[in-house]
């Protein structure tokens, strides 16, 4: 984990039924790109203008859940950032969770009901 950008945004995400619509949108409107869909997951890295490499991901929602636009910060533990967020007043939206790749995030609520995620990369520092 680059440890300088630990407790920044480092990551955001663009859930969508439609995810063809929403590349066309953003890719038209500020000129993002977008890479192939990662594993079993139709989720589709985004690289804004001028930088060295994805900065997002589009998912594939299939309707599973209502569309969405969500930041992440880097953390460097998901489970005590989400403990601390409980006692804050925040809400666990997705608890704690690790994916096949050994990613690791959750989804809250702040104290004001906005909604954010948090992350730490998989051990081999990917992703």
């Amino acid at each position: 984990m680059n440890v300088s950008l630990t407790n920044s945004v480092a990551w955001f995400e663009v859930g969508t039924d439609d995810p063809e619509g929403a590349q066309r949108f953003y890719g038209e409107l500020f000129g993002w790109t977008f890479g192939a869909g990662y594993g079993a997951m139709d989720y589709r890295a985004i690289t804004t203008p001028g930088a060295e490499g994805a900065s997002g991901g589009i998912l594939n929602t299939k309707g599973g859940f209502p569309n969405y636009a969500v930041f992440y910060v880097l953390v460097e533990d998901v489970a005590a950032t989400v403990a601390k967020a409980e006692q804050l007043g925040g809400k666990v939206l997705i608890p704690p969770t690790t994916d096949e790749d050994g990613l690791m995030f959750a989804h809250l609520h702040d104290s004001a009901g906005n909604h954010f995620g948090v992350f730490t990369p998989p051990p081999s520092g990917g992703s």
